[in-house]
């Protein structure tokens, strides 16, 4: 009678679960997750129009795999910024006031690390950064840092973004890095209550603090850690035009780096750094422009978001391993082109104002607001040109429009139907091998 070898068979069977499980892990590779926040299928229809024209394309129409995206939460079928935030950071859906908690209560991530995807990546040795247009408290980037039962409780948020050792922080928010009685580098007093000099604490950490778009161009890609503070509060001042007009001021800061500038040179850093890394940007100026329906602010915003993309497609072709994934969360106010014919009773004349409402009496935007010229796009394939105004739904967040992209090293793992945790689990997949249920 032939005798078996029960250890050896235990011993096979072992390394046999082993290989298999080997075998099951995904190749891994680094993640850019980009959010134009508040952005819908209609604001790109209408950069399109204006940049390109009709028949053109922008560097987000170039992307390889689309996924319709639904974004509803625990208690609604909208969402708002932190809430949505959340959901991408850590992949379980939340009620809608919830900054990195679940409301006020901790949080553990879909994989169960007691914290975002960024941190785990930050836990596993990888290089990361929040790279934001806004100040550094906005959610889109401070959920994956920080976490609060209240958003507007900057001081706490603002501290643990500082304390989290992130290797790239890049964002406005001078004023809640300095306590009260300290007048910042953009010429506005601090806002802490806790006395505590936040950039004085960054730079004890080892962080070079940048402050203006010229120092950040001029930084040498080998500084370790990066603090880039370029504005008081945003890099934008996100009123409407009217308001913008009356004040004499931009959309955008004068001397402030674009998102593109700021996603430029964190490529650069951690080119040379030579590990995977993790990279969360956001254009905020998308969402806080159209939340106070200005069309012409929000559509620069989205250009500038655009050639983010561009800087970033540019690096994909040089580096394989790299998945580019974007979304937003909702669409902010709603926007809509609107363009009647030429030979319409309602055609939009160029250079004349347009009426304050269109026909059922919704807001209506020229290219300078209320009451002025139409937007004029680029020409279409036949050469001609079009003008077009932009209608307002609200002045909050919906939903309905929003589009989830994504391009690069394992882009074909995002869903056709994307909910809003599976930017979690497609971004976990590809810096972890695993894809959490």
């Amino acid at each position: 009678m032939k005798v078996i070898n029960l250890s050896l068979v235990i011993s096979a069977w072992a390394l046999a679960l082993v290989f298999n499980a080997s075998a099951a892990k995904h190749p891994t590779g680094n993640a850019i997750f980009l959010h134009p926040d508040g952005v819908g299928m209609a604001n790109w229809v209408a950069v399109r129009m204006l940049e390109h024209g009709p028949d053109g394309m922008t560097h987000w129409d170039k992307l390889e795999t689309t996924g319709l995206y639904r974004g509803h939460q625990r208690d609604s079928l909208n969402t708002s910024s932190h809430a949505g935030a959340t959901a991408h950071a850590y992949g379980i859906r939340v009620p809608t006031d919830s900054y990195g908690m679940f409301g006020k209560e901790p949080l553990k991530a879909r994989s169960g690390f007691e914290g975002s995807i960024l941190q785990e990546a930050k836990s596993k040795g990888l290089v990361t950064g929040i790279i934001n247009s806004g100040h550094i408290a906005e959610p889109g980037t401070g959920v994956y840092a920080a976490s609060s039962p209240s958003r507007g409780d900057t001081d706490s948020i603002a501290e643990q973004i500082i304390l989290s050792d992130m290797d790239i922080i890049m964002s406005g928010g001078e004023i809640m890095l300095l306590p009260e009685g300290i007048i910042g580098k953009h010429g506005k007093e601090g806002e802490r209550k806790d006395g505590q000099n936040l950039i004085e604490v960054a730079k004890s950490k080892g962080y070079t603090v940048i402050y203006t778009r010229d120092e950040l161009l001029n930084l040498d890609s080998s500084t370790d850690k990066v603090l880039g503070v370029f504005a008081a509060e945003h890099t934008f001042n996100d009123e409407p035009e009217e308001v913008l007009k009356e004040q004499g001021l931009p959309n955008f800061n004068e001397g402030a780096p674009t998102i593109a500038e700021m996603t430029a040179k964190a490529l650069e850093i951690v080119e040379y750094k030579g590990k995977q890394y993790c990279l969360i940007i956001e254009e905020e100026g998308t969402d806080n422009f159209a939340n106070k329906n200005n069309a012409n602010g929000a559509l620069q915003a989205l250009s500038y978001a655009d050639q983010a993309i561009g800087v970033i497609l540019e690096y994909l072709e040089k580096h394989k391993d790299t998945l580019l994934i974007m979304a937003s969360d909702s669409e902010a106010g709603g926007p809509e082109v609107i363009s009647p014919a030429r030979d319409s009773e309602y055609y939009f004349p160029e250079g004349q104002p347009l009426p304050e409402r269109v026909f059922n009496g919704a807001p209506l935007d020229g290219i300078e607001g209320t009451n002025t010229p139409p937007f004029v796009s680029k020409p279409d394939r036949f050469g001609e040109t079009h003008t077009f105004g932009i209608s307002w739904a609200t002045f909050g967040d919906i939903s309905g429009g929003v589009i989830a992209r994504a391009h690069g090293f394992n882009a074909e793992s995002l869903p056709k139907h994307v909910e809003n945790i599976d930017i979690y689990r497609v971004m976990y997949h590809t810096l972890f091998g695993v894809w959490p249920e």
